[in-house]
């Protein structure tokens, strides 16, 4: 604080403040200088002492009108530099004072004036944490914890550089371990566990050694039996911070009995409204994937569900309006309550607490005339539903309640019956309520979209929530839902269609796609599919295009890469924790983040279901840039890539209208070029009039095993009683090593079809074949087939069939149900591997190697077909030396029976490993990218290639390493880019001497990519 300064400001800031404020900011200037500039910067305790307490005096003094006038904004600067000063010379003598000083500091001044400044408290606060005097421990914690929950994103890096500088994180673990067993108090793990899950929250870099402590868990795990509210609302906040990490969470599940026991509790309304909604945010984290949810309601599924209906339920109106602290309540209890999105055991229990009732009283507010409703005619019962709609009290709960409603009724069982656990007369009032917001969106189109986003929203929701409701596999509920929809939009219900139609339509030939835009298209599209299964709009859909229309929407998505999550339409499903998390995966996801390209190829589905349309090629008629044949390899595309669940089934659905049955697949394309070979079938099918097909043991083995002989069957055994289509085997003889003769009602056209299920994954058909297929994969135990040849829809949630030949890799020998000894015909050998001790159980080598399937490999290898194939001395080896090293040889041989090549640790897991493990797991892919070049495996070659990719953006400081070993493996574009990587650092380089372990060719590779670098600025 500089004396001219305050000499020439004085009197203008004494104005609207106290003199005793003025007084005590006098006595606080004069402290700081003590006759000279910065004489407060010294080793005397009794300065430091007086300097504290000045500050701490005016501190007091400054009340929330002043606390924005300018004596004290220009105190800020040297009040902090003071404290940061006393803090970091660490005389305890005067640090407790100090460091609370800064806690009273932070709590009157506001967050605006002092975040300029707060940044230089973090060092010293942090550096103080582990002081052998718990009340300057607790003093610092508690400081800098406001000061990082104030904290704004800019400033986050910087401040996680200065609390791993200090090693914050393990000083606060190392506190909770020292302190614990008995001796540790309340307040002192109350402020480190909260400062600690404040840091969790906002960095992900601080998870994993926190969830990896076993220790620290012992510890957390014993403080469950302490009764103090203040020590629960610290654990549930600390354990909802290890949770937004995914490998924490399952950590945390593992054997998380008593921790869940101890939520639950926390979230009964005996307890305060802070504790239970800690609660309902821990189990919110545990609950973010479908693994995480169902592993938690596997062990308290009954007790949480009856937690989140106390929740709903506790709630009352006074002068029409609900508390604040009920109402966040609510909508944590709401959020929680979406676990419904899986299906589970928890659904029983949901209809079985009364779901139906609280839904009702939080739509219409107690709904107290329910007992009535019946006597009132139709039309009555929708002017009364119209009027509760209007009421705006919990319009902020509503998209919930329509998502809730949603997921109950499409994952209802068929034979649902509201009678057992409600009144007909709720979900009746339900279905209503949502058809009239439904309808009135539509109705409303544009006009909401550009007057009132939030009603769009919630529009939204109700909409989706109407066509789970009308596609639900209840009956009950889908037939009234469609008979409700249909007498609601019975006046204007074709006049609606006709601008959803002539909205999608128009969407199909624009480029720019706003937010608005696509929620309106994606109700346009939910409407449309929801009348596509209502018989008075279905020919009139058809009639208007409605089929061409779709299909052009289908390919504009496609070819325009419209990616679009359901989040976009759905506020509600965020909070500030959704962007904070890491190492979740949520590949179950039925929807993914195509949710407008779902809605279409739904809509599509049901329109082909429809009866009327009875030769698909009219929907391509007059097309010359579109035709069939590019739609359906589309729809295969879908199938066959990495698309959502829905997507797959939908897109396999509608190729059943084309002819084609089944799920198509990478693996299975390059499976079914063996389908027609004779080379390496071992195994013959001899139909009952002779007819005979050469086939491979291994691929029906698992494909299909009850087309082999069942293993209780002898080889004296001949003919099956027929019902299962099969008989025993033959004695072998020549190059096939089992004949199985099939029963005579196997036809040969069906069984033709049927393998080339069996291969490709799929078949096509025509409709003369498509009853005995039936009929044979019905006895051969093929449900999905059946399920396509049957036409049925799919049932939300269900599992996409995945083509996996992994089990055939058992030791030769090893028993199957079906008796049958699998033939593992060739042994791959990696190249030298030390340090493993191996010990096989199908053979007598002493050194590590796998058996495979020569039909498998040389199907997806052409290096391998033309080996096994020439004739030459190397094709009749039994044994095949892979130049990579053993680790890469497994993930190679997963991909060739899988065709997924299994990813190195990624999130916390790679981030904590050591340079010496990463380069490790690089290492297999970069042995993976040479060998798929010399064995002409472009899939294996370009996943290899973008896992280094990644894993080097992430780990920069392995490019010296990776750089050497890809230029003595000549993969010169993987060379380039971990030449990219070091052009920053090329001066710094080449003065430390780093790069004389590189060829000079190398080095050159690098200085052009640090020229082009600064070139390009």
């Amino acid at each position: 604080m500089r004396s001219s300064k305050h000499a020439a400001t004085a009197t203008e800031n004494n104005r609207g403040i106290s003199g005793h404020m003025f007084t005590l900011h006098q006595r606080l200037y004069h402290a700081l200088n003590l006759g000279k500039e910065w004489k407060w910067k010294c080793t005397d305790i009794e300065i430091q002492r007086h300097v504290v307490r000045s500050i701490s005096s005016f501190i007091e003094s400054v009340s929330p009108d002043t606390s924005h006038h300018p004596l004290v904004k220009d105190s800020m600067a040297d009040i902090v530099w003071a404290l940061v000063w006393i803090l970091q010379h660490k005389s305890e003598a005067v640090l407790s004072i100090a460091a609370n000083v800064v806690v009273k500091l932070i709590r009157v001044i506001p967050n605006s004036i002092l975040q300029p400044y707060s940044l230089y408290l973090v060092h010293p606060l942090a550096s103080l944490l582990s002081s052998r005097l718990l009340e300057i421990s607790i003093a610092c914690a508690t400081a800098l914890n406001m000061i990082l929950s104030n904290l704004s994103a800019i400033r986050e890096k910087s401040v996680w550089e200065i609390l791993s500088e200090t090693k914050t994180v393990f000083l606060i673990v190392s506190g909770i371990r020292k302190f614990s067993g008995g001796t540790m108090s309340t307040e002192y793990f109350q402020e480190m566990a909260s400062l600690l899950s404040t840091i969790l929250q906002k960095w992900s870099a601080s998870r994993f050694s926190v969830w990896n402590d076993t220790k620290l868990m012992e510890v957390l795990e014993a403080m469950h039996e302490n009764p103090d509210v203040s020590v629960k609302v610290a654990l549930l906040k600390l354990y909802s911070g290890i949770a937004l990490c995914g490998n924490g969470a399952m950590k945390l599940l593992q054997n998380g009995e008593a921790l869940l026991q101890m939520m639950v509790l926390c979230m009964g309304r005996s307890r305060s409204y802070s504790v239970q909604m800690e609660g309902f945010r821990l189990a919110q984290r545990l609950a973010t994937n479908k693994q995480g949810c169902l592993k938690m309601l596997s062990l308290c599924c009954e007790p949480i569900v009856k937690a989140i209906i106390d929740g709903m339920t506790g709630w009352t109106l006074s002068s029409g309006k609900i508390a604040n602290d009920q109402m966040s309540l609510l909508v944590e209890a709401c959020r929680l309550a979406l676990i419904i999105r899986w299906d589970g055991e928890h659904h029983d229990y949901f209809w079985k607490k009364g779901i139906d009732k609280v839904l009702l009283d939080l739509l219409l507010e107690k709904f107290p005339n329910g007992q009535s409703v019946h006597l009132l005619t139709f039309e009555e019962q929708i002017s009364e539903a119209q009027e509760v709609l209007k009421v705006d009290v919990l319009l902020v709960l509503r998209p919930y309640m329509w998502d809730i409603l949603g997921w109950l009724a499409i994952y209802c069982r068929e034979d649902f019956n509201p009678s057992i656990h409600s009144h007909e007369l709720l979900i009746d009032m339900l279905i209503r309520c949502a058809c009239l917001t439904f309808t009135d969106s539509v109705r409303k189109g544009w006009q909401i979209c550009q007057s009132d986003l939030s009603e769009m929203f919630r529009s939204e929701s109700a909409s989706r929530a109407v066509l789970m409701m009308i596609y639900s596999p209840s009956k009950y509920i889908a037939s009234k839902a469609r008979s409700m929809l249909s007498e609601i939009l019975e006046p204007v219900g074709k006049e609606y269609l006709k601008r959803s139609l002539r909205v999608l339509n128009f969407t199909s030939t624009r480029d720019n796609f706003g937010i608005p835009d696509m929620l309106q298209t994606g109700i346009n599209l939910v409407a449309l599919t929801c009348c596509a299964c209502l018989p008075w709009y279905q020919s009139y859909i058809v009639k208007s295009g409605g089929v061409k229309i779709l299909v052009a929407f289908i390919k504009w998505c496609l070819s325009n890469d419209v990616h679009i999550g359901r989040l976009s339409f759905a506020p509600h499903l965020h909070n500030i924790f959704s962007q904070r998390l890491c190492c979740w995966v949520c590949k179950e996801d039925w929807e993914g983040n195509d949710i407008l390209l779902l809605y279409g190829l739904w809509g599509l589905a049901e329109l082909l279901h429809y009866g009327s349309i009875s030769k698909n090629f009219d929907i391509f008629s007059g097309q010359v840039e579109y035709t069939e044949a590019q739609f359906v390899r589309m729809l295969q595309e879908i199938c066959s890539d990495n698309s959502a669940l829905g997507l797959k089934w939908h897109a396999a659905y509608i190729l059943s209208y084309f002819g084609f049955y089944g799920f198509p697949s990478k693996l299975g394309r390059r499976i079914g070029k063996a389908l027609d070979e004779n080379e390496f079938a071992d195994t013959r099918l001899i139909l009952a009039k002779g007819e005979s097909m050469s086939v491979h043991g291994v691929i029906l083995a698992i494909r299909c095993p009850s087309l082999l002989p069942p293993e209780e069957l002898s080889h004296d055994e001949k003919a099956s009683d027929g019902s299962s289509g099969r008989c025993a085997v033959d004695k072998q003889y020549g190059k096939f090593k089992k004949e199985i003769r099939l029963s005579s009602h196997v036809d040969n056209q069906a069984l033709a079809k049927l393998l080339e299920f069996i291969y490709l994954g799929y078949l096509h058909a025509g409709d003369e074949h498509v009853k005995k297929l039936k009929i044979l994969a019905k006895h051969c135990s093929l449900q999905p087939l059946s399920t396509m040849l049957g036409k049925r829809r799919p049932k939300w949630g269900t599992l996409f069939p995945i083509y996996d030949l992994t089990p055939s890799l058992a030791p030769t020998g090893h028993h199957f149900s079906y008796g049958l000894l699998l033939d593992l015909d060739i042994t791959l050998k990696p190249k030298e591997t030390e340090s493993i001790c191996w010990k096989c159980r199908a053979c007598s080598l002493s050194l590590p190697h796998m058996h495979a399937h020569k039909v498998v490999l040389s199907s997806s290898c052409d290096y391998l077909q033309a080996l096994f194939q020439s004739g030459m001395q190397e094709s009749r080896s039994q044994t095949i030396e892979v130049p990579v090293s053993w680790e890469a040889m497994i993930k190679l041989v997963n991909w060739f029976y899988t065709d997924e090549l299994p990813q190195p640790p990624s999130g916390c897991i790679w981030e904590n490993m050591d340079d010496e493990e990463k380069l490790h797991q690089l290492q297999q892919y970069l042995e993976l990218c040479w060998l798929a070049e010399f064995w002409f495996l472009e899939d294996v070659q370009d996943i290899s290639y973008k896992v280094i990719v990644s894993c080097l953006d992430s780990a920069r400081q392995l490019s010296i390493k990776i750089i050497k070993i890809a230029s003595e493996l000549s993969l010169w574009k993987v060379a380039e880019v971990a030449a990219n990587h070091l052009a920053p650092f090329y001066r710094q380089l080449c003065h430390s001497g780093d790069l004389e372990a590189l060829s000079e060719d190398l080095v050159d590779m690098i200085r052009d990519a640090s020229v082009q670098l600064s070139q390009e600025g």
